[in-house]
């Protein structure tokens, strides 16, 4: 980029901070805009992982493998699946030295990117209220705090429900047909030695083969997130006549939902500290690709929006950022960096959506009691990670010639 163009990223979640971080790394200084009043203003959600092929490689490249290793659990790799009965199907225990996903909080990666950053970067409280074409790429940005900014390239980190995406296409997100229902277990080892003792050091999947599913993850600071998750109506609970607020009014509906579930599993579902969070699940269709428009892109959900199963959503949206900061400093115009970065963006996102969909839909599908069950194998998963970072890292290198 011969020029120094006006770069505004609209949201400070992974993808924007990421692209933020590798921009200013190539001398590029952009803006970003969130909504949010500070990065620690709300929970950011549970646990995550970091794949060697995506995540970590966005990372590499931003300079902060030492920063994310610092925090993040190796051993929180391990992944156990049970039936409904409580009894193991299958166990994944990482092998000494495997790094191919560890696990790190979502607040922690979060704050840890945007401490990162330049002092300033991120403009906090401006959540995006229009952006206007004015020609020639230039948007005009305009802010519900009042506040507006023009910009050369508008980058949408601004996830599900994207403000910037319109302008891009008309795809809007559609609900999966599964609730999730977030609980929190604290100081679990001691006041939750049972709930412990079935996570594990990672994550414990457990599903009746009749649509109801419970998934427990271990992160940081004795803390265990819990997800109650079962096929329903994105209103189930006004039907259910369940206040969402009330703790007791959603434990009796779970009791009664999950009531052939035995007493060994039932505290994952009754015993939480926190009160239930309702998470319905969207995605945005798959594959999805645009014409270019000049002087916006995406990133992220903003861009592919997908299932949780698989855990590629914050993976790309890491990868996302830095290919796309990588391409604006490569390519002499703005115009070029965006063709360049979504030519790669586009396949790698389908195919990833595509797979991430199929599986929370075969999770949690009725099946017969005979089924076969097939657990996903992690350490061919680890594998794979590794096969293709080290494939990336080569094509990446032979471009480079």
């Amino acid at each position: 980029m011969t020029s120094t163009p006006r770069i505004a990223i609209i949201g400070g979640g992974p993808a924007g901070l990421l692209c933020a971080r590798v921009l200013q790394g190539h001398g590029i200084q952009p803006a970003v805009y969130d909504a949010d009043a500070a990065v620690d203003s709300r929970d950011p959600g549970g646990t995550l992982d970091l794949h060697a092929d995506a995540g970590q490689i966005a990372l590499e490249d931003a300079g902060l493998m030492n920063a994310f290793l610092a925090l993040a659990r190796v051993e929180g790799q391990a992944k156990s699946r049970r039936d409904h009965h409580g009894t193991v199907l299958a166990e994944f225990t990482p092998t000494e030295g495997d790094t191919a996903a560890p696990e790190i909080d979502r607040g922690q990666l979060r704050t840890m990117l945007y401490q990162h950053l330049r002092p300033d970067t991120v403009r906090w409280g401006h959540k995006l209220a229009h952006v206007t074409p004015l020609g020639g790429g230039v948007h005009r940005l305009e802010f519900a705090n009042g506040a507006s900014a023009e910009a050369d390239l508008v980058i949408g980190a601004d996830g599900a429900w994207s403000k910037v995406r319109p302008l891009l296409t008309d795809a809007v997100p559609s609900y999966l047909g599964v609730c999730f229902l977030d609980a929190r277990f604290d100081d679990v080892d001691a006041r939750h030695p049972e709930v412990a003792a079935i996570v594990g050091d990672g994550h414990m999947f457990s599903t009746d083969g009749d649509g109801r599913a419970v998934i427990v993850q271990r992160n940081s600071n004795g803390v265990v997130r819990g997800y109650v998750a079962f096929r329903a109506e994105l209103d189930w609970h006004v039907t259910a006549g369940v206040d969402v607020t009330d703790r007791e009014a959603v434990r009796s509906h779970l009791l009664r939902e999950f009531s052939g579930w035995s007493a060994v599993v039932r505290p994952l579902i009754t015993d939480n500290d926190s009160d239930y969070v309702q998470r319905a699940f969207w995605a945005l269709p798959a594959p999805l690709t645009w014409d270019h428009v000049p002087g916006v892109t995406l990133v992220g959900d903003a861009a592919h929006l997908m299932a949780p199963f698989g855990g590629h959503g914050t993976n790309l949206a890491l990868l996302d950022g830095a290919e796309l900061a990588h391409a604006i400093n490569k390519e002499s115009s703005l115009d070029d960096a965006v063709a360049r970065y979504e030519t790669a963006m586009f396949p790698r996102s389908g195919e990833l959506a595509v797979s991430s969909n199929t599986a929370l839909a075969r999770f949690f599908a009725t099946t017969s009691p005979d089924a076969p069950h097939l657990p996903p194998d992690h350490a061919r998963e680890h594998q794979i990670y590794r096969t293709r970072a080290a494939e990336y890292r080569r094509r990446q290198t032979e471009g480079d010639h």
